[in-house]
C-alpha cells in the first residue's frame, strides 16, 4: 500500500462502486414508489410520472458526478 498508484486505483474503484450502486438503488426505489402511486390513483398518473422522471434524472446525475470524479482521479496527477 506504499505505492500511490495502488491507492489511487483503489480510490477510483471505491468512487465508481459507491457512485453507481447507490443511485441504482435510488432509481429502483423511485420507480417502485411511482408505480405504486399510479396504481393507487391512476388519475394522477401524468403528475406522478413527471415527478418520477425528474427524480430519476437527479439520481442518475449522482452517478455521472461519480464518473467525473473517478476520471479526474485517474487522469489528473
Amino acid at each position: 500500500m506504499d505505492n500511490p498508484e495502488v491507492v489511487r486505483l483503489i480510490a477510483i474503484a471505491f468512487v465508481m462502486g459507491v457512485g453507481t450502486i447507490l443511485p441504482a438503488f435510488a432509481i429502483g426505489k423511485i420507480g417502485a414508489k411511482g408505480a405504486e402511486a399510479i396504481g393507487r390513483n391512476p388519475e394522477a398518473a401524468p403528475k406522478v410520472q413527471t415527478a418520477m422522471i425528474l427524480a430519476i434524472a437527479f439520481a442518475e446525475a449522482i452517478a455521472i458526478y461519480a464518473l467525473v470524479v473517478s476520471l479526474i482521479l485517474k487522469f489528473v496527477e
